[in-house]
């Protein structure tokens, strides 16, 4: 039976004629269905190219192969299907291993080509995580430009064993040899600071230099997206510094009620936005975390952002778009086990917790998602609810009611995550009506409680509501002139993305009325 359907099979097929440098796919292979699956993958891709053949090459992970350049030792290796979220990344590997150039600046490639040191990196993933697509793409892109750099992706599914073994519960996760050494989403750009270390250093010397922006965005989501595309618009000076492009657009696993689009994903949105933004020359500073805001001394004076690696930029105006992140329980256990069964990323680390019991904490839309979600791979799930009933769209709760190994338990508040030192093993829950504390034994506890804006390092320069909130009026001016903010980290009600694009766009036009007014 085929792997690719006749449209991926078309697709590829066009993708392939980027392909300059003839390649080989080395398989280790066995007698298992899964192997017999790859074989399968692997003859449907050299059918489709000339530049492509077929070969065996053994090695200790089977079913695997190499995507290698012909008579040269460049090239990466996947073992187990990259389907699935990952196909895209099984796709660029054959372009760039091919000749086809990956799709870096000037900068990125001369600095990923000037590392000497030779090291080898183990990426595990899910076929499902959202998160996991980038890391792959970025280490293979890295291998290819640099052979010294090697680099595997391993499907968690495939290699259960091996994911047990090392005790893997959240991905991506990036080894080498028995050191985890990157969990969670990065990008090029994290992976060049980490394996050149003066990169840090030259980037904040970099951003310390730049000339004084017109109007200088914090964030990197789609009200920060939109604020950068408004300002450029109007010809001025712009800039934008970043964690992380796409912010929580990232971890949406589908959209569907972006207006206009019937239905889309959130990496490929993110990489909309960074492509709208780049499209007018805005400077970009990633991956780079803002930790302070020193408002200008006096009108007509500079406002300066400093970044966590010591670099600062100054503007005459401000742009605070520093989105949200996941809310935290703040309970016992919580910290510690992160990655170690404490997960927020149901679609990342779901397939990981397969026949096993897990607890997802929280009975909004998002924990009721995960919850049924989560009941198609796990033995059971227990929702735990804080309120006394769920507070989810009741189609959601119906599909929850009507699946056979869930379970719901309101009036509920957590008070401990329990494990064994190296992984969760249960938590423990104040009923809420009686005060006695019960147990519930569990592999893995899935947090969905809403979130939190990113605003802590602001504490001492604008107000914050009690909820931590940037407060700003409806053109986005905070209570400090020049200084405005937009989306998920202010008082803008309701927390969507069409809202964040139309707050980024108000705050854009607000602060080019503040510079033609100053």
């Amino acid at each position: 039976m085929p792997v690719l359907n006749d449209a991926l099979t078309a697709q590829l097929k066009q993708l392939l004629t980027n392909v300059s440098q003839p390649i080989e796919l080395l398989a280790s292979l066995d007698d298992s269905p899964k192997s017999a699956q790859t074989r399968e993958l692997l003859t449907e891709i050299a059918a489709l190219s000339d530049k492509v053949s077929v070969g065996e090459l053994a090695d200790p992970r089977t079913p695997s192969f190499l995507i290698r350049r012909v008579g040269t030792d460049i090239g990466v290796r996947f073992a187990g299907l990259p389907l699935g979220h990952e196909f895209t990344s099984l796709v660029l590997a054959l372009l760039q291993v091919g000749g086809h150039p990956p799709k870096l600046d000037d900068k990125q490639v001369a600095a990923i080509q000037a590392i000497t040191q030779p090291r080898e990196f183990v990426t595990y993933m899910s076929l499902t995580c959202t998160n996991c697509p980038d890391v792959v793409q970025a280490l293979n892109a890295i291998s290819v430009l640099n052979p010294k750099i090697r680099h595997t992706t391993v499907e968690g599914g495939t290699f259960q064993d091996e994911i047990d073994a090392k005790g893997v519960m959240a991905v991506p996760a990036t080894y080498e040899g028995d050191e985890l050494i990157s969990s969670g989403r990065a990008g090029v750009d994290d992976f060049i600071a980490l394996l050149d270390t003066g990169a840090e250093a030259r980037a904040a010397a970099e951003m310390s230099e730049a000339e004084p922006y017109d109007v200088l965005i914090v964030g990197g989501g789609p009200a920060a997206s939109a604020a950068a595309i408004y300002a450029a618009r109007k010809g001025i000076r712009t800039g934008m510094v970043t964690d992380r492009r796409g912010g929580q657009v990232l971890d949406t696993m589908s959209i569907e009620n972006h207006v206009s689009v019937t239905y889309t994903e959130g990496p490929r949105l993110a990489e909309d936005l960074k492509a709208h933004v780049d499209q007018y020359g805005v400077d970009v500073y990633t991956p780079q975390l803002a930790d302070a805001l020193i408002p200008a001394g006096a009108p007509g004076e500079l406002h300066e952002i400093s970044t966590t690696s010591g670099g600062r930029l100054r503007a005459k105006a401000i742009i605070l778009a520093t989105g949200a992140s996941w809310r935290l329980m703040g309970v016992p256990g919580e910290n510690e086990y992160r990655n170690k069964g404490v997960s927020f990323c149901p679609h990342c680390d779901g397939p990981l917790f397969k026949g096993k019991r897990i607890a997802v904490v929280g009975g909004g839309n998002s924990g009721i998602e995960a919850a049924i979600d989560l009941a198609g791979v796990t033995a059971h799930v227990t929702v735990l609810e804080f309120m006394d009933e769920l507070k989810a769209d009741q189609v959601l709760i119906d599909k929850l009611h009507s699946l056979p190994n869930t379970t719901v338990i309101t009036g509920a508040r957590t008070t401990e995550v329990r494990g064994d030192g190296d992984k969760v093993t249960g938590l423990s829950y104040e009923d809420r009506a009686s005060g006695e504390i019960r147990g519930l034994d569990v592999d893995g506890v899935f947090v969905q409680i809403g979130l939190m804006p990113n605003t802590a390092w602001l504490t001492d320069t604008v107000t914050l509501s009690d909820r931590g909130e940037i407060v700003i009026d409806e053109r986005g001016h905070t209570n400090v002139p020049g200084v405005f903010a937009a989306g998920d980290c202010t008082t803008v009600p309701y927390k969507q993305i069409v809202i964040a694009y139309g707050a980024g766009s108000t705050a854009a036009l607000a602060a080019f009325d503040h510079l033609i007014r100053s």
